[in-house]
């Protein structure tokens, strides 16, 4: 059960309907996460600059990579919720089952520059952002750049954000992407 609000059009303040109504425009219905952000309207608008800006043409990673990173955060915060919405959009973009299953799981990825990336994002969670020099030059030997460590740590931060909140929070995951929950959320 929620333990905050889970806005309609009809019940969020006033200043958070509009981005509702463009979220609702966007994906074909309000995720009960971003609902919640509604009772918060500064954090809200705040959150989907931060978004926007990560799936931004001047992003240095691919639609994929960018998923490998939000699924990557959201595992080791054991974000049930997020891991179920990224795991549907990794399947969007590109990730096979066996990809997500993977990333589910924290296990490592077929492909070395996505296991690279993986575990990079995993470190700047794990340490808090305090990557060493191996960290950050293993990332480099993979063909990342300087900006995509910046382009990483922002994914890490949004992924913060709204595991943060839903761990608070606690809204129900979407029927639109339930199907995408991870063995260990269905096991709890």
């Amino acid at each position: 059960m929620s333990r905050f609000a889970i806005h309609t059009l009809e019940t969020a303040p006033e200043a958070s309907r509009a981005t509702l109504e463009q979220i609702k425009l966007k994906y074909g219905f309000v995720p009960n996460l971003a609902a919640v952000f509604a009772e918060a309207p500064g954090t809200m608008n705040g959150l989907l600059g931060l978004l926007g800006a990560y799936d931004s043409d001047d992003i240095g990673l691919t639609q994929a990579e960018r998923q490998v990173v939000m699924l990557a955060v959201s595992v080791k915060n054991r974000c049930e919720y997020c891991t179920a919405a990224h795991s549907m959009l990794a399947s969007m973009n590109g990730l096979s089952a066996d990809d997500i299953e993977n990333l589910q799981e924290g296990a490592p990825l077929d492909d070395t520059k996505l296991e690279t990336l993986r575990r990079f994002a995993e470190t700047l969670t794990d340490k808090r952002g305090w990557a060493d020099d191996t960290d950050i030059n293993t990332f480099f030997a993979a063909g990342y750049t300087k900006a995509n460590v910046l382009d990483v740590i922002l994914g890490v931060a949004v992924k913060t954000l709204t595991n943060y909140a839903n761990h608070v929070a606690k809204p129900p995951v979407n029927e639109q992407f339930s199907q995408f929950l991870p063995k260990w959320a269905k096991a709890a």
